[in-house]
Parts: C-alpha cells; sequence; structure tokens
C-alpha cells in the first residue's frame, strides 16, 4: 500500500507561481515513478509530469513543458511540481500519483495509487 497527500494548492494570479508537494508513505513508495495530473471541472484527467522512482528521468505534458518543474526528494518520500508562468487554463485539482512498475505513464489508469487533490486556481 501506498499513500499519497498532496499540499500546496492555492488561489495565485496568472503569471504568478504555486509549488505542490505530495508525501508518499508505504512499503512500495521510494521504488515508485511518481506522476501529476489534473483534472478541470468538466473534463477527463490529464497527464502533467512524471518522474522515476531515482529522479534522473522525467517527462512533461507539452502544455506545462517549461513552465512546470517536477522533482523528488528521495530521503523524504516526497514529489514536488514547481508551477511557473500560471494560466487560467492550469485551473484544475491536481492529484498525485504512484506507479509501482517504476515507469513514466501518462495514462491515468496505469497508475496504482492516488491522492486525495489539491485545488489549483489561477485567475485573469
Amino acid at each position: 500500500q501506498v499513500q499519497l497527500v498532496e499540499s500546496g494548492g492555492g488561489l495565485v494570479q496568472a503569471g504568478g507561481s504555486l509549488a505542490l508537494s505530495c508525501a508518499a508513505s508505504g512499503r512500495t513508495a521510494s521504488a515508485s515513478a511518481m506522476g501529476w495530473f489534473r483534472q478541470a471541472p468538466g473534463k477527463e484527467r490529464e497527464f502533467v509530469a512524471a518522474i522515476s522512482w531515482s529522479g534522473g528521468s522525467t517527462y512533461y505534458a507539452d502544455s506545462v513543458k517549461g513552465r512546470f518543474t517536477i522533482s523528488r526528494d528521495i530521503a523524504k518520500n516526497t514529489v514536488f511540481l514547481q508551477m511557473n508562468s500560471l494560466e487560467p487554463e492550469d485551473t484544475a485539482v491536481y492529484y498525485c500519483a504512484a506507479d509501482l512498475t517504476s515507469r513514466l505513464r501518462v495514462v491515468p489508469d496505469e497508475y496504482d495509487y492516488w491522492g486525495q487533490g489539491t485545488q489549483v486556481t489561477v485567475s485573469s
């Protein structure tokens, strides 16, 4: 079992920044690849970014490339999503997820565990 708890969401003006955190616990948490997804009202959950268990490999959705950065602190079992140059289109509930196969996947159904989500709202 892996438990995931997100934090750091909030309200920010367009052009601003937010940093999300995802604290993972459980026996296999440190061996998992981790991903961030988001879901806006009326839309499907979409991939944002993923990072390998070692932190050595990352992958981003085109819509956030160059603006968002995913990283992890292995010792603290925590994954971060630094979001810069935020746009109103980034408004969504952001979820972190763990993939026990440790692959950088972009499909939500391929992840094994999910956090409860944290709201990010970007005003124009």
